[in-house]
């Protein structure tokens, strides 16, 4: 893409953001709370890329001004200083423009957003619901390294250990979660001897990761009326007052026959709203699915998809290593990256799917 074309296309969208910031200040706005959270969200998408482009015009006309007093001035001091500009000025060029075509590319509208994950054991029995206890200690581990909150939903413990199946939040004020964390998405599948195996024979288990995007109060219209609500003791942690009253909570969306609980608060009325906020984001992601099935039918390498279905990690306890088949990635310090130490193969699955994005702009 030429320059000028590049730098066309980021200035034309100057009027739409002064538009925004003028929409978003008016008495208008304000009284529409909904209509306010999608001004302000579609002001936050073309800050970063109106910030980039004036940057890059900047940069052009200095690199401009130095050329011209290069080629055009008799003082050799002047010349000497525009040659030391152009020489500092050229190589930023390539990668200012890369950066500006990767934030033309709609992203993913809903990156911004909090996460919910549920980890499910699949094949291997007890020794599964074993491992989906590891990967949920790998993502609280990592929870903790960026200074997420993370927030228990519900949980099936295993009868060797682990889990069954666990619901979780994860949030944060200062970044999008599951801009990070959709990667999750997919079959994990770990090869081990596990604890129950007393031959020493390796095994091969998995366990289902499933991410997707926290709904805001204005993504689902989500009412009461249509939603059945059942009270029952809590199981499992928490002791004889959670166990012995009826906090636990059940909620089931008639029209859609979707179903979540929650059992992890003592009191009934948070157990009540965290399960709601679940059920909308549930509902939410039933149409956040169309998105992912949209982007599958494009891409060839399907980074990130939010296929369930696709094996997307081996974990290979004999050697030490783990693997990630998309992108055809490996890290040989397991014991590491099972502690949290994952954002390397995060960050290798986002380069590759800004990759894809770029070369589908190009096609």
């Amino acid at each position: 893409m030429a320059q000028n074309t590049l730098l066309e296309k980021v200035l034309s969208l100057q009027e739409k953001f002064a538009s925004l910031q003028e929409q978003l200040s008016s008495p208008e706005a304000m009284a529409d709370m909904k209509k306010f959270v999608q001004l302000n969200k579609d002001y936050k998408e073309l800050e970063p890329i109106i910030k980039a482009g004036l940057e890059y015009k900047k940069t052009l006309e200095n690199l401009a001004s130095a050329k011209d007093i290069f080629l055009n001035e008799k003082d050799e001091d002047l010349r000497e200083m525009a040659r030391e500009e152009i020489s500092e000025l050229e190589p930023k060029i390539p990668d200012m423009e890369a950066n500006i075509k990767l934030l033309l590319i709609p992203a993913d509208p809903d990156d911004g957003k909090n996460a919910i994950v549920e980890i499910r054991g699949g094949a291997g029995g007890d020794e599964a619901a074993i491992f989906a206890g590891d990967l949920f200690r790998m993502y609280q581990h990592f929870a903790e390294s960026r200074g997420w909150k993370l927030e228990i939903t519900d949980q099936t413990p295993g009868t060797s250990g682990g889990y069954k199946q666990i619901v979780f939040k994860l949030s944060s004020n200062s970044e999008g979660v599951y801009g990070v964390m959709k990667y999750e998405s997919g079959v994990h599948r770990v090869q081990r001897v596990p604890q129950t195996e007393t031959q020493g024979r390796i095994q091969t288990s998995a366990a289902s990761v499933a991410v997707f995007p926290e709904a805001g109060e204005f993504d689902v219209d989500l009412k009461w009326e249509d939603i059945r609500l059942d009270l029952f003791c809590a199981s499992g942690p928490g002791g004889q007052g959670v166990n012995t009253t009826y906090s636990a909570v059940r909620l089931t969306h008639i029209p859609s026959g979707l179903v979540v609980q929650c059992q992890e608060e003592r009191s009934q009325i948070k157990n009540k709203e965290r399960a709601f906020e679940e059920l909308r984001s549930r509902l939410y992601n039933l149409e956040h699915q169309k998105y992912l099935d949209e982007i599958a039918s494009k891409r060839k390498t399907m980074v990130s998809t939010g296929d369930r279905s696709a094996k997307i990690r081996t974990y290979n306890y004999p050697q030490g290593r783990v693997t990630d088949h998309r992108i055809n990635w490996s890290m040989y310090n397991l014991p590491a990256f099972m502690d949290g130490d994952i954002k390397e193969c995060i960050d290798q699955l986002q380069i590759a799917e800004n990759a894809e994005r770029l070369k589908e702009a190009g096609d």
